[in-house]
């Protein structure tokens, strides 16, 4: 993380310091938690995968039946950053029903080699399913009854057993030789990082499985776009042998190979 890391923030349009930029107080993004939001990783100042996001943004957004300037966005964006410089951090964008466009630079958080999970009851609402809303509420409550149980994080886990994903995060695991991950269908988000470790690391199986399999893996890792990944170390209080082990080694190191490879094609 850049020492002195100063946060930036462009609302429609208006760049300076984010502890001073402000918004109309009625605004439904923040009385009712109406809007959409995406988090990009800035490497040197450059943005990540920046389009997969904008267009996931576009798709939340028109879940939600929310109207946005996509060109004003994309203009608000280049200024905030080329504003910012080369930071190593990451960059956040919201869309408020009150009409905000707003984008933000931060320092990424730090992530400790490990992780503990607890696994947290949690219903997907059907018609919020691929949709990063501002609604995030049940997301940061799971992590919180996580935390009084003594663990680090939270595993969102459906009534009928079967395994989502960390509020924040996708989960991958090993089990039966296989490296695995919760399918779409079942309700989990269409992360990015998720979708780079697909395409980087061959042979993922894509499905639903019960919490009982996920403790009896090898190893597990958390992917998402601060965190890149993370192994998990234990699972309701159960370790798991290998934490980091050698599949998640592997997939560290695929995903950033194909990051860079990435980032370098975005410059030339």
């Amino acid at each position: 993380m850049t020492t002195g890391f100063t946060e930036l923030a462009s609302v429609d349009g208006g760049i300076g310091p984010t502890a001073e930029a402000t918004i109309g107080l009625k605004d439904d993004g923040l009385y009712r938690g109406d809007g959409a939001f995406e988090v990009i990783r800035l490497y040197a100042g450059r943005p990540f995968a920046l389009d997969d996001h904008i267009a996931r943004l576009e798709r939340s957004a028109a879940a939600l039946r929310l109207e946005f300037d996509r060109m004003a966005l994309r203009a608000e964006i280049e200024a905030l950053l080329a504003e910012a410089g080369p930071v190593e951090g990451q960059l956040r964008l919201i869309l408020t029903r009150g009409g905000r466009r707003i984008a933000a630079t931060e320092p990424v958080p730090v992530h400790a080699e490990t992780i503990t999970l607890a696994a947290v009851t949690y219903q997907p609402t059907i018609v919020l399913n691929g949709v990063k809303s501002l609604s995030y509420g049940a997301n940061m409550l799971a992590t919180r009854l996580a935390k009084e149980g003594g663990a680090d994080e939270a595993l969102l886990v459906r009534p009928d057993g079967i395994v989502l994903e960390p509020p924040t995060s996708s989960i991958f695991w090993v089990a039966e030789g296989a490296l695995r991950t919760t399918a779409l269908a079942e309700g989990v988000l269409a992360s990015i990082t998720r979708d780079r470790i697909l395409k980087a690391v061959p042979g993922v199986e894509e499905g639903a499985w019960t919490l009982d399999e996920l403790k009896g893996a090898s190893e597990a890792f958390l992917a998402s776009t601060t965190r890149e990944l993370q192994a998990v170390a234990q699972v309701d209080g159960v370790a798991l042998p290998d934490a980091p082990g050698p599949r998640t080694h592997e997939a560290q190191q695929a995903f950033a190979a194909a990051r860079d490879a990435e980032l370098e094609a975005a410059v030339n």
